[in-house]
């Protein structure tokens, strides 16, 4: 082999092997970053990994929203009609939360079962779920449509009790 060739080929090698460093790299950081959706069935049965950001949906259930008076501190369940997961948040919930709605929340599962979120995310209206949401519901064998009905209904409910007002969050 001429010198001219060995030192092509050793360009090329060092062109390949530092193409697939960055790549690596680059894949190790994204996979960092990737927050996956779980339902509450799939966190009971051990599915979603602990003390790693996730992203978990379901409706919330009825009458499970504790607020602390004194902080900004609210507990509420998940569920997904099969199980529940319970959900602790610190911080301003946004204005469309209430139970009977869907929800998604972004944070880490503890050793302890409840969820800290970092954020809550609520539908935009009445008839519309999280797409994860949906799936999730259907996949436990429940017709999200039916679930837009009864969220409709709970909000009618809420509306004829007097729903809080905005400074009672």
């Amino acid at each position: 082999m001429t010198p001219k060739r060995k030192q092509k080929l050793f360009v090329i090698l060092g062109l390949l092997s530092l193409t697939a460093i960055a790549v690596g790299l680059t894949l190790y950081a994204l996979r960092a970053n990737i927050n996956l959706f779980f339902s509450p069935v799939q966190i009971a049965q051990g599915d979603a990994p602990m003390e790693r950001q996730i992203r978990a949906g379901g409706m919330v259930k009825e009458g499970s929203v504790s607020r602390d008076p004194e902080s900004l501190d609210v507990e509420f369940v998940v569920t997904d009609y099969v199980d529940d997961l319970e959900v602790y948040y610190s911080g301003i919930l946004p204005d469309l939360f209430r139970e009977g709605q869907g929800v998604v929340v972004v944070g880490e599962l503890q050793a302890d079962g409840r969820l800290y979120a970092d954020k809550v995310l609520a539908r935009h209206d009445e008839n519309y779920m999280p797409p994860e949401v949906a799936q999730a519901l259907e996949e436990a064998g429940y017709s999200p449509a039916d679930f837009q009905a009864k969220a409709a209904e709970v909000g009618k409910r809420l509306e004829q009790e007097g729903s809080p007002e905005r400074s009672d969050y």
